[in-house]
């Protein structure tokens, strides 16, 4: 009792003697970091210990001394950094430390969390770097996680929410001096703003689409090897995956003369290779005279005469609608020719010139319907107006006798 009491008065000196902007930081935590006069951390620690309660590890319990050992219940700082105290712990203490219970898979089961990313990051080349060789450049876990405000990947507010990502990796490898040592450029993250990929994720909040993680991995991070390009982009492209196997670009591309998708689209930057420009993207590899870059020539002449007819199309319901008509058929087969056209992109991975033919015929019969539609209305259209020439003719003729007959009757009224 008397202990208790002594406790409960040393925490009310320690706490008069805090400034208000620390006192009040010792006050905001969450549910799972209550604040307790019996623990001493918060003395000294108030600030890492509030940005600590942001995070999901206090909602869970876990609290300073259960990563930092050392003595939480006690005021001196000798007495407090007794036992197995470790202090800030160095990125390979970091790693020890972290999957000590990240590792176990008996714990993590009951939060429905991986218990791989140990192994995983010694497959990885942040990994061969830091712990194999070392390399204290290299990132470990806080470099990406944070060390004390450690949020969860849905998070908006974590490092590795999806739009977050590509800034967290760039934290090093926007970094010209330090990728330098590793002869590895810095102009990643720039290109994959400006990507489809890029887009996708920061415009259009598609989060489907491919961050960093999504081709390099996260705790396994590791750029793909030549022969394995094609199976990462086959995650989210898979009917483009499939017809690029039909190919003859796929015995290439397993031997690893090919680098798979990046023979003709750039790795970071990927691009959408224009309709126009398909020709010239063969002619990097083949010459323009040979049967591939004739072939390249025929493919991008199929598809840039499929584009003008869904152009054409789009322009006819247009006129159609301007018109007052009902186009609900019209924009049916309009769709229908789209989603042909979009085919043909699949089937241009194959290379497969009788199949992209065949679409663009079936393109071309659904936007002749509506073209030829929207020429028959207009044609209507010309000779309601021409049936009513002689309808204004005889409306004005109407008009001028009966303004002469109402002059003439005038007249007489005026003679009489």
């Amino acid at each position: 009792m008397r202990q208790t009491v002594r406790l409960a008065l040393s925490a009310s000196i320690v706490c008069c003697l805090l400034p208000a902007p620390m006192w009040g930081a010792v006050q905001q935590v969450s549910r799972g970091a209550v604040a307790d006069t019996t623990y001493g951390c918060l003395i000294c620690h108030a600030e890492k210990r509030r940005t600590f309660s942001l995070g999901i590890h206090s909602e869970y319990g876990i609290r300073c001394h259960d990563c930092h050992g050392g003595d939480a219940t006690s005021y001196e700082r000798e007495q407090a950094h007794r036992g197995r105290f470790i202090g800030t712990p160095g990125k390979l203490a970091t790693i020890e430390l972290c999957s000590s219970c990240h590792a176990d898979a008996n714990m993590m089961r009951q939060y429905g969390l991986p218990a791989g990313q140990l192994a995983e990051f010694r497959t990885s080349r942040h990994g061969e770097l830091l712990l194999e060789r070392r390399d204290l450049n290299a990132p470990t876990c806080t470099d990406c996680h944070d060390a004390h405000t450690i949020l969860p990947p849905e998070d908006a507010r974590s490092n590795v929410y999806p739009t977050n990502i590509p800034a967290t990796c760039a934290r090093c490898h926007d970094d010209a001096q330090l990728m330098q040592r590793y002869g590895i450029p810095t102009d990643q993250f720039a290109e994959y703003r400006s990507s489809a990929h890029g887009v996708a994720v920061f415009e259009k909040s598609n989060f489907a689409a491919p961050t960093c993680m999504g081709c390099h991995g996260s705790h396994a991070a590791l750029p793909p090897g030549v022969t394995e390009v094609v199976n990462v982009c086959d995650h989210c492209h898979v009917l483009i995956g499939r017809a690029f196997l039909q190919g003859p670009h796929n015995e290439p591309s397993q031997n690893g003369v090919l680098a798979g998708c990046l023979g003709c689209h750039s790795n970071h930057g990927t691009e959408r290779v224009p309709t126009d420009a398909i020709a010239s993207v063969c002619a990097n590899c083949h010459d323009p005279g040979s049967r591939a870059g004739l072939l390249g020539v025929d493919l991008q002449e199929s598809l840039v005469e499929a584009a003008a007819d869904l152009a054409s199309a789009e322009r006819a319901i247009a006129s159609l609608t301007v018109g007052g008509k009902q186009v609900s058929d019209e924009r049916f087969r309009y769709q229908t020719a789209l989603t042909q056209y979009r085919q043909m992109g699949l089937a241009l991975h194959s290379l497969d010139l009788d199949f992209l033919d065949e679409l663009a015929r079936s393109v071309r019969s659904n936007t002749e319907l509506v073209r030829t539609t929207a020429e028959v209305r207009a044609e209507r259209r010309w000779e309601h107006k021409l049936l009513l020439v002689p309808v204004w003719f005889l409306a004005l003729s109407a008009f001028v006798f009966a303004w002469f007959k109402l002059r003439d009757l005038a007249g007489r009224d005026d003679t009489s």
